[in-house]
């Protein structure tokens, strides 16, 4: 997948392509079905294909001071892309001077200038520019075609929409179940292995310490987890995770850190893949360190119970991600 930058340029056979055009985050099943479309048409037309998104998040600029939880990082969100055939992406910074672009400009510099683009395929919902004035009729006025898709709801769960604040929803209270169903993969976080406080290590459980982004609040608590390194194809190892401030320990910190299950390495400094499976429990404070180590030897048990028991979804991505091409 190629990925638009000033120094890199859509190359002239890339040019002319369908143009897929959103937030995307979360890359759930609702936006999944989106990105279907284009491709198809693409197929159709013998066009290459291919999405323009937009980072930081849009709130993230307007409201800095109250954190987004996203459901995928930049990093996660291309390497999903990637995975499902898109043939390049420019990702556009949203930044003070994208924010009060007129949509007409935008259209101008982003989609036909920049990709050469002349069909845009959007949600019903999509609207650009500044004060969000923009939308599929806009498009259509400056003369691009436009399809637009209605809202993709989850026949299995009572018609609900699929979106990505129903994701964040289910994350918040525990329920990593449904929000696969939602999301089609099992939601995941990302990050450098970093130097932690060796806590772990001195109670016989060494784990690997991952920051995240500020805004990331899955319910806290300890996950039943898979981890690889990225770019690691094959089996993953399993792992029991942690997200909360070691309320035992008074840290008030918010870490991820994650135990694997069965293996002994030296993880430092390895960009880490993890994807969460099932919550286990939630976070609570214990009055001894024998007590916390007994509970932990407990969830680790649980974990692998569960993790040898997983069985892939029949959805794309879901069977992309254990396969590792994620």
């Amino acid at each position: 997948m190629f990925e638009v930058t000033a120094q890199n340029p859509l190359p002239d056979h890339l040019r002319g392509g369908i143009v897929a055009i959103g937030n995307f985050d979360g890359v759930h099943r609702g936006h999944q079905a989106l990105l279907a479309q284009t491709r198809d048409l693409a197929k159709a037309e013998g066009k290459p294909w291919g999405v323009v998104t937009f980072e930081p998040h849009p709130r993230s600029f307007f409201r800095p001071e109250q954190p987004i939880f996203r459901l995928t990082s930049r990093e996660i969100k291309l390497r999903l892309l990637k995975a499902l055939g898109a043939d390049f992406v420019s990702v556009v910074d949203f930044d003070a001077e994208l924010a009060a672009l007129r949509p007409e400009a935008f259209i101008i510099q982003e989609l036909t200038e920049k990709l050469g683009t002349r069909h845009v395929v959007a949600g019903f919902d999509f609207h650009f520019g500044a004060g969000r004035k923009g939308n599929a009729e806009t498009l259509k006025v400056i003369g691009l075609k436009v399809t637009t898709l209605s809202e993709v709801t989850d026949e299995g769960a009572g018609h609900l929409p699929f979106s990505s604040s129903n994701v964040r929803t289910s994350l918040h209270q525990g329920q990593l179940r449904q929000a696969a169903r939602e999301l089609g993969y099992d939601w995941m976080i990302e990050g450098i292995v970093v130097p932690g406080d060796h806590r772990g290590r001195t109670i016989g459980f060494p784990t690997a310490n991952i920051i995240v982004e500020p805004g990331v609040e899955p319910a806290r608590g300890i996950y039943a987890t898979f981890v690889r390194e990225a770019g690691m194809q094959g089996p993953a190892w399993m792992g029991a995770g942690y997200f909360g401030d070691r309320p035992t320990f008074n840290t008030n910190r918010t870490f991820f850190e994650v135990y694997l299950l069965d293996q002994s390495m030296d993880l430092y400094g390895r960009n880490l893949l993890v994807s969460f499976v099932e919550l286990i429990r939630m976070d609570q404070s214990f009055t001894s360190v024998d007590e916390l180590i007994y509970q932990m030897n407990r969830d680790c048990d649980r974990a692998r119970e569960i993790l040898m028991g997983y069985q892939v979804a029949d959805l794309p991505l879901a069977r992309m991600q254990a396969e590792g091409r994620i």
